[in-house]
């Protein structure tokens, strides 16, 4: 594995091995016996959105590991606008022994990745959300045990995060349903990709347009923001059509009594998620949160590292 662009890349046993690995570096981090398997390497984080779990999450992973992160802001590095990606890629490649990229656009990964010399990480872009759909199965993993035959039911608009989910439960023999409203369903060629994968595992991905139908058995049910960042000239717009998409009591109802319920968060409460659903019992989003550290720890390891 030479870079981490997207669930997609990977087979099943590569995935498998992530997420054992991701189990073994943190429970070996509970009990205080952390090993600093990337002393002195350094990750280079290019943000051009701003985020909280991204930034602590990869900055505590390499603290962790024995290594450093390097923040570079928005400002400091626009791609494709003070200079091309490919000379950052090259110029970064110099300096530091990976780069973390969350951007707008994904081919600025994509392009970063075919210019650098060094290890590139999608920490988001506008296509797919690798680094949180590894961290939502290893949740899934740890709670249940397994993921075969496992029913993930996402709700909500079908958007980097929906992709990452399909990718990663296609390799992993997951049966994926995402319910959308007419016009937000996951693009034509995510779903045709995911379909590809799901094959060879006995896994399969749905889409429907009926919440209630969707969710009834469901094992997981996840949810994420109505309008992404970068989308809020649709927020309004938004807001009138994705209620019926809304995580509350009525619609757990339809899962089954143990439903594991996830958001990648930052969670907008009242709106994609009602409040007590989010505290409630069944809620395992903060979980989740910590799992970034854990499975991004993984990705890092496995890029520049041996355990």
């Amino acid at each position: 594995m030479k870079d981490f662009i997207t669930l997609a890349q990977l087979t099943p046993g590569e995935l498998q091995g992530l997420l054992d690995l991701a189990v073994a570096l943190k429970m070996k981090q509970k009990r205080g016996q952390g090993e600093p398997l990337l002393k002195d390497k350094v990750l280079g984080m290019v943000f051009q959105k701003p985020s909280l779990r991204t930034r602590v999450s990869f900055d505590m992973a390499m603290l962790q590991l024995g290594g450093h992160a390097l923040y570079l802001s928005p400002n400091e590095i626009q791609l494709g606008r003070r200079e091309s990606t490919g000379d950052v890629a090259r110029v970064l490649s110099r300096y530091v022994d990976a780069i973390m990229a969350r951007v707008f656009a994904h081919q600025d990964v994509v392009d970063l990745a075919c210019y650098a010399s060094v290890p590139v990480i999608n920490g988001l872009s506008d296509y797919s959300h690798p680094c949180q759909g590894l961290t939502d199965l290893l949740t899934i993993y740890e709670k249940r045990g397994s993921l075969a035959g496992a029913r993930l039911v996402y709700l909500g608009d079908g958007n980097n995060v929906a992709a990452s989910l399909m990718f990663g439960g296609a390799l992993t023999g997951m049966h994926v349903v995402v319910a959308s409203p007419s016009g937000y369903e996951p693009p034509t060629d995510v779903v045709t990709r995911a379909r590809e994968l799901a094959q060879a595992t006995g896994g399969s991905i749905t889409l429907l347009d009926d919440p209630h139908g969707a969710a009834r058995g469901a094992d997981v049910l996840y949810t994420d923001t109505w309008a992404s960042m970068g989308q809020e000239s649709e927020a309004a717009e938004r807001r009138t059509v994705f209620p019926p998409y809304q995580i509350n009591a009525a619609l757990l109802g339809e899962a089954t009594r143990d439903v594991l319920v996830m958001h990648c968060l930052p969670a907008h409460r009242g709106e994609e998620i009602t409040d007590d659903v989010m505290d409630g019992p069944n809620s395992v989003v903060f979980d989740q949160a910590e799992n970034r550290l854990h499975a991004q720890k993984a990705i890092l390891v496995e890029l520049l590292g041996k355990v």
